[in-house]
């Protein structure tokens, strides 16, 4: 990238965030420290107002933007890639906030650029589970979500468990919203429980924001840890014939994969689940090529998988 480039590319850094330290622009542009505070004061002679807090970072001053951002073709191709797995992955809030976005961004395209995006959209597909609509779970709140998150703002809403089949009010300090098991979770500090839980967004209904605001309680990183290792949730080992294992290496991820240890002929993997009785039920897709190292209650509940096996197939 030549200089011109990137002096352009930093000042769309600076305007990304409220303060830019000159090592985050160091590490992107692959440049020194004393590089970048040479271009910081090429852009200052240029007369960009830029700002610098001591120990913190620089800034642009309020009320200054760039004139409308172009895009490449290739920075282009992969906004068309982002919306498509938006609009599998994401529910009805977040899908027309970026569909209103992508608009906006197409609006200061060229015209070629603009053809080239339109085949593209027509030539991508993102193919999913086919979606159930229920009234009762209408899967719109994720953008509600994610505004409580960035105000730190409490939420109250009813659950369903699906494991047994109830329904139950919480009210709960929003920590961060994760995708696994094909759904999006929010992680929050559950004040009826009073414990880190995990909530799948698609089991929300009538979900409000209240006006209280909190302080979390971790980073994310140490309460993503704790739900992972909390009381609810089981350790199992279980050992996968090594020739069966290639054909689970996306599935084990959907039932709380967490390491493996190779053992020769057989691969060693820890789980931490939240139902013996869902995870044994995955266990009898694999036949024989599994044997299980603990804990000994889910030997007992695969005896009984293998008595209700046998009677169902009786002749």
């Amino acid at each position: 990238m030549n200089r011109i480039d990137r002096l352009t590319a930093i000042l769309i850094q600076l305007q990304s965030k409220k303060l830019i330290t000159a090592q985050e622009i160091a590490d992107r542009f692959e440049i020194s420290l004393r590089t970048v505070y040479r271009d910081v004061r090429a852009l200052e002679e240029a007369g960009v107002p830029i700002g610098a807090e001591a120990g913190k970072g620089y800034f642009i001053m309020d009320g200054y933007h760039l004139p409308p951002v172009m895009f490449s073709t290739e920075e282009a191709n992969a906004l068309v890639l982002g919306a498509k797995l938006i609009e599998g992955q994401t529910d009805l809030s977040i899908k027309q906030h970026f569909s209103e976005a992508m608009l906006k961004i197409k609006s200061v395209l060229k015209s070629g650029q603009k053809e080239e995006l339109t085949r593209l959209e027509e030539q991508i597909r993102v193919n999913q589970s086919p979606s159930i609509t229920d009234e009762s779970f209408p899967n719109n709140f994720m953008a509600t979500i994610q505004k409580a998150l960035t105000r730190k703002q409490l939420l109250r809403f009813k659950y369903y468990s699906n494991y047994n089949g109830a329904m139950s009010e919480r009210e709960v300090e929003p920590m961060g919203l994760v995708f696994y098991g094909n759904s999006w979770h929010l992680l929050a500090y559950c004040r009826m429980r009073e414990a880190p839980r995990d909530f799948r967004v698609d089991r929300l209904v009538k979900l409000e924001v209240l006006p209280d605001s909190f302080e979390p309680r971790a980073p994310l990183s140490e309460f993503l840890n704790q739900l992972m290792h909390g009381t609810e949730l089981d350790e199992v080992v279980i050992q996968v014939q090594r020739k069966i294992a290639r054909y689970i290496v996306n599935q084990k991820f959907y039932q709380g994969f967490v390491s493996e240890e190779d053992k020769g002929d057989w691969l060693e993997m820890k789980f931490l689940v939240p139902s013996l009785d869902f995870f044994s039920r995955w266990l009898v897709s694999l036949g024989d090529a599994v044997r299980i190292i603990s804990p000994n209650k889910l030997l007992l509940i695969m005896q009984e998988r293998a008595r209700e096996l046998q009677a169902n197939y009786s002749a």
